[in-house]
């Protein structure tokens, strides 16, 4: 979504805006265009945020995200899955994901997270890979985590469950 229409058609109001004031008003509205371009963008950014958070609780289990891509906002909608009938009855597989939506349980809370630069490529592309946002991803690995017994951390097995031949967790 390119956002230039919107910047430009702000900095034409304000540019009529400040005609009505003269010439001086005139030249301080074209002295404020360029430093509020930025600031536009960013307040456009986090507006979109909102709506596709907005969207993605009333899509629940689905949702939309915002991606920034070279300054270029998209939005990305991520379908819920609907699994196909099976032909004989069987138990979950070990390798089914959590079901985890993004804002199932109605409200949400924006967190800031800092990560260090290794860490954010690898959930980037992690997220890439199984074809959520950043955002999405993150929600559901904290979710995983959770699940884990409390004091195991979950790439550890437990004495219990060496050897028996019984796996359990998720990998897609």
């Amino acid at each position: 979504m390119d956002l230039t229409r919107y910047v430009d058609q702000l900095q034409r109001q304000l540019s009529t805006a400040a005609a009505a004031g003269g010439d001086e008003a005139r030249e301080l509205a074209d002295r404020l265009t360029a430093p509020l371009d930025a600031a536009t963008r960013l307040v456009l950014l986090d507006a979109l945020s909102d709506a596709a958070g907005e969207i993605s609780a009333e899509l629940a289990p689905g949702s939309v995200d915002v991606r920034l891509r070279a300054g270029v906002p998209e939005f990305v909608v991520a379908k819920p899955v609907t699994p196909a009938e099976p032909t004989a009855p069987a138990a979950a597989p070990a390798s089914t994901p959590p079901q985890v939506a993004d804002a199932e349980a109605g409200a949400t809370t924006r967190t800031t997270l800092r990560l260090p630069d290794h860490l954010k490529v690898q959930a980037e592309t992690a997220a890439a890979r199984d074809g959520v946002s950043v955002n999405t991803w993150l929600v559901r690995a904290v979710a995983a985590a959770l699940e884990q017994p409390p004091g195991r951390p979950a790439a550890q097995a437990g004495p219990e469950q060496r050897g028996s031949g019984r796996v359990t967790g998720w990998v897609r």
